[in-house]
């Protein structure tokens, strides 16, 4: 008799978990076009299963396209906590630097000399104007330095929606309130962003009251 309640119950819990998964999903799929509730709740749904969700993904469809709801619903869900923080990173990936770049690699990540052969020496003067400090990383790897370095409750995060998607996971566990712009191209050199769209949402996140610049 136990054991059929056992097995009745594992049926039930995994009936309710993947309709919770299939719920989560859709809900994703529309925060991509409008406002949804729970995003949060979501979103956290989402991350629990990633793994096996992602496996059904990279069968039967294209896993960026998970990382790209979640990554939206992220963002719906810490959008209002992150205009409340005060000292910002903006960490971007140095795939988007210029082919010759002369700048060195440090633990921090690239040392930008402001050569004016990217993008980076315009974006390192917007970051500085709008209140964020600047990181041009080329791995997770120093992310971890650059979290231990500074004291940082938000990060601005550039890169693809995987990598987007997987440093908010990282990021939420160090109490860091994440905000993510995808890059317009995936690759490992010569990407880049929508400059327009990156400083609209930098902007947007100093519309708050409780906010000073640096």
């Amino acid at each position: 008799m136990m054991y059929e309640l056992i097995g009745v119950a594992l049926v039930v819990l995994v009936v309710a978990s993947l309709a919770l998964v299939l719920v989560a999903l859709s809900i994703s799929r529309v925060s991509m076009s409008r406002h949804v509730w729970l995003a949060g709740l979501f979103a956290n749904v989402l991350d629990f299963f990633y793994l096996p969700v992602k496996a059904i993904f990279c069968r039967y469809a294209d896993v960026g396209t998970l990382d790209a709801w979640m990554v939206s619903l992220k963002n719906m869900a810490n959008e209002r906590a992150f205009k409340r923080t005060k000292n910002r990173l903006l960490l971007t990936p140095h795939c988007m630097r210029s082919l010759d770049c002369p700048a060195e690699s440090t633990r921090f990540g690239i040392a930008c000399t402001s050569c004016g052969r990217c993008v980076f020496s315009k974006l390192s003067k917007d970051a500085a104007r709008l209140g964020y400090t600047l990181y041009i990383v080329a791995g997770s790897s120093y992310i971890r330095h650059i979290t231990k370095k500074e004291s940082a409750d938000g990060a601005l995060l550039v890169a693809c929606n995987y990598e987007l998607n997987k440093v908010m996971r990282s990021l939420k566990r160090r109490k860091i309130v994440t905000y993510g712009v995808a890059l317009l191209t995936d690759g490992c050199y010569n990407t880049s962003v929508d400059y327009e769209k990156l400083i609209n949402v930098m902007e947007e996140m100093n519309r708050n009251g409780d906010r000073r610049n640096r």
